[in-house]
């Protein structure tokens, strides 16, 4: 596909997401979270449990493309051609940790990126992808501290705060087991002040 359209493509989607997701701050609950008990806090982070959680995901070398994807499934490029609601967040990382796959599939680069499904589906329920490069997995649960920030989610943003939450962990004795995830929940016309972005990552908990 052309540079060009391939940018454009991007746009319209991520725009059509955006419409999707631009959630006013007295209805940000209106969107399912997966979700967790906060086990610890500090003035910087919590520390959450979370359980088994069911995830549409692909492994891609674009965030646009793999945002492109993913939200094609839920939109019912999926072989029961069902429309799936959006749920939040949306999470990326640079390798798949601790994931048991339902389906396989084939990708390219080391990012990943992820969608939650509902709660209401299974491992059994949940649409089968159309795209091979869209799986379905199970993040198993577990522990993870999660620092929240606002502004837009750049990469530089997140390295800014991941930086400050491993050494909040280092400084309080708290073993990482993974790479960190960063997580968003807001579209890209919500005022960067109201946007809700995390950094997490999953530790050794006691």
């Amino acid at each position: 596909m052309p540079r060009l359209t391939q940018r454009f493509w991007n746009t319209l989607i991520l725009v059509c997401a955006g419409c999707m997701m631009m959630v006013p701050a007295s209805k940000s609950k209106a969107y399912e979270e997966a979700g967790f008990t906060i086990v610890h806090s500090t003035a910087l982070y919590d520390v959450r449990h979370y359980q088994d959680r069911l995830v549409a995901e692909t492994v891609y070398d674009d965030d646009g493309r793999g945002f492109q994807r993913l939200f094609g499934y839920i939109s019912g490029d999926n072989k029961a051609a069902s429309k799936i609601e959006m749920t939040v967040p949306v999470t990326q990382s640079t390798e798949i940790e601790m994931t048991a796959p339902v389906t396989q599939s084939a990708g390219e680069g080391g990012n990943v990126m992820q969608f939650y499904l509902p709660a209401r589906f299974t491992a059994d329920t949940a649409p089968v992808p159309t795209n091979p490069k869209v799986t379905i997995r199970i993040i198993e649960g577990g522990h993870f501290a999660v620092i929240r920030y606002s502004g837009r989610a750049t990469d530089r943003n997140f390295a800014k705060h991941w930086k400050r939450l491993s050494a909040a962990l280092q400084a309080d004795a708290v073993r990482i087991l993974a790479t960190p995830m960063k997580a968003t929940y807001n579209g890209p016309f919500t005022p960067f002040f109201l946007r809700r972005n995390e950094a997490m990552v999953r530790v050794d908990w006691p």
